[in-house]
């Protein structure tokens, strides 16, 4: 089996050349500088190398069990967990008001990948728990905020995220949880929820649940939703635990991947009612509860990133010890299958497009640290535009990625990758409910076509592809290896142009044909983004950002994606513009056998 390394040479270069990290650092007034960022990161490969990796395999073959007493972890989880909560990973970017350490959004991006890239599962407790921070200080009042953030933020306490019941999936307003006041300002939660991520587990003394719930006299549908903090066990007027709450885990789900994580039913007031306290204002728990949800879309996306690396990383292992087969156009005895070329092939598109993905999710990042402590309003609102347009990408097009990497990782493996024990399948089950969960990738797309782009008339969208086709400018100014990026780049930015300007003149008039290539659109959005990343890496590249073997890896990478994915960008806008008259003239009654 391989061992996993974080991708230093791609962090080094991202961080020096591409965005360079001391100018984002000092703009947002913090006192991190790359050399320490970079032994942070250091760290976290050593602490991933030695205790999450190896338990990535163990996760997946135990599993977790539901019994009397609650839900266990696998063997050696605890003992994770509890060395990384004493490593402070939990709180490397959360407020230092409530004992975590500040830092940089982007750092805890790096960090996180590499969690996600040893162990998905096990990093999912702390993914949820990170969003739920979020949302408590987003929205709850000061005085529950000091109950639960320290706790929470150590580590002590774990997050979960409760929307999801049987008749309310998608569509949220359907949530019939209900929420009686009580005397004492709290509120009775009585309901169910399923799909939920760390429901119930061992690993920390308390769990705070956030549950979308309504009041009885609450509006119907979304705009009934309130958000509320139900405690696993009851808080003490220490702050410690108390008696048990009536919320427990009725079963867990048995699931095609990430099998170390517990995806739980939760059952709320059994008895008398579950113990919850309101968290912002009543009605407005989806609006809270999606500062939430965009944390988790980011986190799935880089998700995505590293499971898609993982696999990658196993794959390029597996291509240089396994020796098959002459190679076409060379003389000699078997060679590694590295030396084939549709080999390579496989490889080399998994390798740009994660390169690219890395690019788009540290410039994202940066975003979202300009957004938090930029220098001034318009600074802020700026970064926070653009984090809107890019969530829905980020989400989407990284787990569709993520889909094919771990499935060609598998294909280099050949029969071998179809077997449980060279850890090739791994990746790719628990890659697939990348693109299911936090919103499915129609959900992301549709999001992408009417909130970010039909909504404002696609004044953000246009503002970025701005921006990438003065890059294509540019290069096309520029010596050759960059010119020929520029021509492929130029044309992927016409394409995605001309497809904004079909979907904005249509949509009004024919919204069901202009949703049927939403999931198309959200493609050809992450093709072109990722071809911007391309771009700006051959650019620095050839500004002296590398030589050598590196300098020709880059080009060799930024020419793949133009010459092999890029040129996708036509028959997207075309599949956009055409495909949608085919889906509604398909007649239902042929749907049956």
């Amino acid at each position: 089996m391989s061992q996993y390394q974080a991708p230093l040479h791609d962090i080094d270069f991202l961080t020096t050349a591409v965005f360079p990290l001391d100018p984002h650092l000092q703009r947002c007034g913090s006192a991190l500088d790359a050399g320490l960022a970079r032994s942070v990161v250091l760290e976290a490969e050593k602490f991933a190398q030695g205790l999450l990796d190896p338990l990535n395999r163990v996760g997946d073959q135990q599993g977790c069990r539901l019994h009397e007493g609650g839900v266990s972890t696998p063997a050696g989880f605890q003992q994770a967990y509890r060395a990384f909560c004493e490593g402070g990973w939990n709180g490397l970017r959360q407020p230092e008001q409530y004992g975590g350490q500040g830092l940089s959004c982007v750092l805890s991006t790096l960090t996180e990948e590499i969690w996600h890239a040893c162990n998905p599962s096990f990093a999912l407790c702390a993914m949820l728990t990170g969003g739920a921070i979020e949302t408590l200080l987003h929205a709850a009042s000061p005085a529950l905020k000091d109950q639960l953030l320290p706790r929470l933020i150590s580590g002590e306490w774990t997050g979960t995220m409760n929307l999801t019941e049987p008749a309310a999936g998608s569509d949220l307003g359907a949530v019939r949880t209900r929420a009686t006041p009580l005397e004492d300002g709290s509120y009775a939660i009585s309901g169910q929820k399923i799909f939920i991520t760390y429901g119930d587990h061992d690993l920390a003394s308390n769990i705070i649940h956030l549950v979308l719930a309504r009041t009885p006299d609450a509006p119907a549908g979304a705009k009934g939703l309130s958000l509320f903090a139900v405690p696993k066990y009851l808080i003490q007027d220490d702050g410690s635990p108390g008696a048990r709450n009536d919320v427990h885990c009725s079963a867990l789900e048995h699931k095609l991947g990430i099998h170390a994580s517990p995806t739980a039913v939760m059952q709320f007031g059994a008895g008398q009612g579950a113990t919850g306290y309101l968290v912002g204002e009543l009605n407005q728990g989806l609006m809270n509860m999606f500062v939430m949800m965009n944390e988790a879309r980011c986190a799935v996306g880089n998700q995505g990133l590293a499971v898609a690396e993982r696999a990658f990383q196993h794959a390029v292992w597996y291509a240089r010890e396994r020796s098959q087969g002459k190679v076409v156009g060379e003389e000699g005895a078997a060679l590694p299958i590295l030396r084939h070329p549709d080999v390579r092939r496989l490889l080399l598109s998994m390798k740009s497009r994660i390169e690219s993905m890395r690019a788009l999710g540290m410039y994202l990042s940066m975003q979202r640290d300009l957004a938090h402590a930029g220098a001034d309003l318009e600074v802020r609102s700026r970064a926070q535009a653009r984090i809107d347009l890019l969530i829905p990408v980020m989400k989407g097009w990284f787990t569709e990625t993520a889909q094919r990497i771990t499935y060609d990782a598998v294909q280099v493996f050949g029969g071998m990758g179809f077997i449980e024990e060279t850890g090739a399948a791994q990746y790719y089950r628990d890659a697939r409910i990348l693109t299911i969960y936090e919103g499915t990738t129609a959900i992301q797309a549709n999001d992408l076509l009417g909130r970010k782009t039909v909504r404002d008339s696609g004044a953000q969208a246009t503002l970025l592809l701005d921006e990438i086709s003065q890059l294509a400018e540019a290069m096309l100014a520029g010596a050759a290896p960059a010119r020929e990026f520029g021509r492929s780049l130029r044309q992927g930015c016409t394409h995605l142009r001309e497809t904004i300007a079909w979907l904005l003149e249509r949509h009004a008039a024919d919204p069901r044909a202009t949703h049927a290539g939403a999931v198309s659109y959200l493609e050809l959005w992450g093709l072109v983004a990722g071809a911007w990343m391309q771009g700006l890496r051959l650019r620095a590249a050839l500004g002296g950002g590398a030589d050598g073997a590196a300098l020709q890896a880059i080009q060799a990478s930024a020419q793949f994606y133009a010459g092999n994915l890029l040129v996708q960008s036509g028959a997207l806008r075309q599949a956009i513009g055409e495909g949608g008259a085919s889906i509604d003239a398909f007649p239902d009654a042929c749907w049956s056998t």
